[in-house]
């Protein structure tokens, strides 16, 4: 018996003890000095030749995608394999943080925060163009069928929402539970490494170790530096679209100003006073857009539209999933491959962000809030926003349906301009887009001090501080000093990431089955569990 109770996942390490404190900063030693040097010289390198950096980079990510498409696509198919088998397993009655442990936050705001830092800001910018670029044919067509057609049509919903529901909510559960078991059941650091110590043991809290931090926290901050560049732009053309500012360099830095200093505001908050505050601010208006789209809209074309999604992403999530074989390759490499690449690459800050506010939930509960919810109302939200689109589209109705997509971050303002109110919901959307943008700066921020500061969750605000602000002078700097193809450049860095982390997933998954069975084991030794 005494075999059996054995905890084999035991260590002496303390997060923090390997920290430098100057200043009064508290710092993990080999990580924070690394990542910030990797950062300003792949900065100041691509300000310097922006346009050589970015055919660099991105013919290393288009030779990536091109030659480990395969291995892109059946590792997610395995993630969500895992993902559904683990909401039937004996040891979904697991609860993060010990059997007696209760939630930090209600469910409402667990599942608003986790929503908003996943993938909220996304939903806002492709929910009119992927379906609508995949029905006219903008990029390609899923499995080769024709542009424009009934079938197009169908298939267009299916498979933008084979790229936005399981496969990355399945990533993003893989690595937030590996942090989440470690740290809150194994009182290990909430960083990346700790979900390698069924692997490594102690040597995780070595150089190993420190590599694996270190390429989350780049990995982490080019995502987010990415994230604002763009979502600049996309804000910059709504302001423009509805009150004529124009949407140059100005714009963009003055909207990169603008979300900086709220995010800076939210961070001093703490993420009760701050994320979770945003967030339920941001569920809300999400929600109060969704039912005014729906029911303004053209609404029985919309309720029709969601059996639409539903079935075809449930009949052709098979044949969207085989790498092998396809007749619409280019269109696989173009759209499913680049997005894998950069849920995978996006993983470590989401994965730890959701993992630090789920404590007290159990496994089955925390599958099903991260892997299933999401995936329903993305089914929902994107039948609404898309299949509006679609409809006006099918009518011949504005720009959409007149000249298609000519520019993606003003797909969704062009259909809401044909629908009631269109100078209000357009405000609401562009605060929606302002304020997940602040949402994900905010956590990324506490994401990547966590890491700096090897695991620690109460490291002085100052740190989180300088996070926050090297991301908006990153952003308007890689804009003003590089433009188009500085950010282009970083967001190729960003998705060619994605492979060398699908290994780490991998390695990930087979560390959490094995902690788990382990875990129940011990729980059913010590009579807690049945």
């Amino acid at each position: 018996m005494g075999d059996v109770v054995k905890d084999e996942y035991q260590t002496d390490y303390v997060a923090g003890q390997d920290n430098i404190r100057p200043f009064g900063l508290d710092l993990h030693a080999p990580v924070f000095p690394i990542a910030a040097i990797l950062v300003i010289i792949f900065v100041v390198g691509t300000l310097m030749a922006p346009q050589a950096a970015n055919e660099l980079l991105v013919g290393t990510k288009d030779s990536f995608i091109e030659n480990f498409d395969w291995f892109f696509l059946l590792s997610a198919n395995l993630f969500v394999i895992v993902c559904i088998a683990l909401i039937f397993m004996p040891v979904g009655k697991i609860r993060l943080g010990g059997m007696d442990a209760k939630p930090d936050f209600s469910t409402l705001s667990w599942f608003s925060m986790l929503f908003a830092a996943g993938m909220g800001i996304g939903l806002m910018f492709w929910a009119v163009a992927e379906p609508v670029g995949n029905y006219t044919g903008w990029g390609g067509t899923p499995l080769g069928v024709e542009a424009n057609t009934p079938e197009a049509r169908n298939l267009a919903m299916g498979s933008t929402m084979y790229h936005w529901g399981l496969h990355p909510w399945a990533v993003y559960s893989v690595v937030a539970l590996s942090l989440a078991f470690f740290a809150y059941n194994k009182n290990m650091p909430l960083t990346m490494r700790s979900a390698f110590f069924p692997l490594l043991k102690d040597k995780v809290w070595g150089w190993p170790g420190h590599v694996i931090d270190t390429l989350a926290v780049v990995a982490t901050f080019f995502g987010l530096a990415t994230s604002l560049g763009y979502g600049a732009q996309q804000a910059a053309s709504g302001l423009d679209f509805l009150f004529e500012t124009g949407s140059g360099l100005n714009v963009q830095i003055a909207v990169i100003t603008g979300v900086t200093a709220v995010a800076l505001l939210s961070v001093l908050r703490g993420v009760d006073g701050g994320v979770k505050v945003l967030s339920n601010l941001n569920m809300g208006l999400a929600g109060l857009l969704l039912f005014f789209v729906i029911f303004a809209g053209p609404t029985l074309g919309i309720l029709e539209n969601l059996w639409v999604t539903a079935s075809s992403y449930a009949s052709n999530i098979g044949v969207l999933s085989n790498p092998f074989g396809r007749e619409d390759a280019d269109w696989m490499g173009g759209w499913t491959v680049p997005y894998w690449a950069w849920w995978i690459s996006w993983s470590p800050f989401v994965g730890m962000f959701i993992a630090r506010v789920s404590r007290g939930r159990t496994v089955r509960e925390f599958v099903l809030a991260v892997l299933v919810i999401p995936t329903l109302v993305t089914v929902v939200w994107m039948s609404s926003f898309g299949g509006a689109a679609l409809e006006q589209i099918d009518q011949g109705i504005g720009a959409l349906a007149q000249d298609g997509i000519t520019e993606v971050s003003l797909a969704m303002f062009q259909m809401f301009a044909n629908l009631p109110l269109t100078a209000i919901i357009s405000f609401v959307g562009i605060v929606l887009v302002l304020v997940f943008f602040i949402t994900s700066s905010d956590s990324g921020s506490l994401v990547i001090d966590s890491i700096t500061a090897g695991g620690k969750t109460d490291s002085p605000t100052a740190q989180r501080v300088f996070w926050v602000v090297m991301e908006g002078a990153i952003a308007a700097a890689l804009i003003f000093g590089g433009g188009d193809d500085a950010l282009s450049a970083i967001q190729a860095s960003s998705v060619s990431s994605g492979l060398p982390f699908t290994l780490i997933l991998l390695i990930m998954t087979w560390g959490l089955l094995k902690g788990l069975s382990r875990e129940r084991k011990i729980l059913i030794a010590r009579g807690e569990m049945t």
